[in-house]
């Protein structure tokens, strides 16, 4: 068996989150047409696009190691987006609907926050300067989404939501 190494557990963790975002970018748009919010189904529409760019930047960083841009499965975001599933089935056509939405999305950004924050270190440690700068485009894109949804979620999502059908 050969040896595992950080490089080995890079590449491991980069193809697990380059599967984690097709998935997420399949997921969007289901999303946005779920969403009652207008700010909520514009913030899901942004997402795919930022998302598609965060894809072009992890082919890229693929290049920068020589391997092949591949997916690994990632059970934890087929979880994340499970429970999303769950909550448009649920709650469809109720005012928590949106804050439901809202809550899974935000899952989704911390498993992303979290695999690009290691993946930026670990780049950094490795000495891939370039691939540690896309790495890092990509971290403040998604702190920046996370703070977008919390800023929909307090303007009215959270509110609407305790309101009665």
């Amino acid at each position: 068996m050969a040896e595992k190494t950080l490089d080995t557990l890079f590449h491991d963790t980069l193809k697990d989150i380059y599967y984690a975002e097709r998935k997420i970018l399949k997921s969007l748009p289901k999303m946005a047409r779920a969403a009652q919010s207008p700010e909520l189904k514009a913030a899901f529409e942004k997402h795919k696009d930022q998302t598609e760019g965060q894809l072009e930047r992890l082919q890229q960083v693929f290049e920068l190691i020589g391997k092949a841009p591949r997916g690994k499965t990632c059970d934890a975001i087929e979880g994340i987006l499970a429970e999303g599933d769950e909550i448009m089935e649920e709650y469809k056509g109720t005012p928590a609907l949106d804050a439901g939405l809202l809550a899974a999305a935000q899952a989704v950004e911390h498993y992303e926050i979290t695999r690009y924050g290691t993946l930026k270190r670990w780049a950094l440690v490795l000495g891939m300067k370039d691939a540690a700068a896309l790495l890092d485009e990509t971290l403040q894109e998604e702190s920046q989404t996370d703070e977008d949804l919390t800023g929909i979620a307090d303007a009215a999502v959270n509110a609407d939501a305790m309101k009665t059908a």
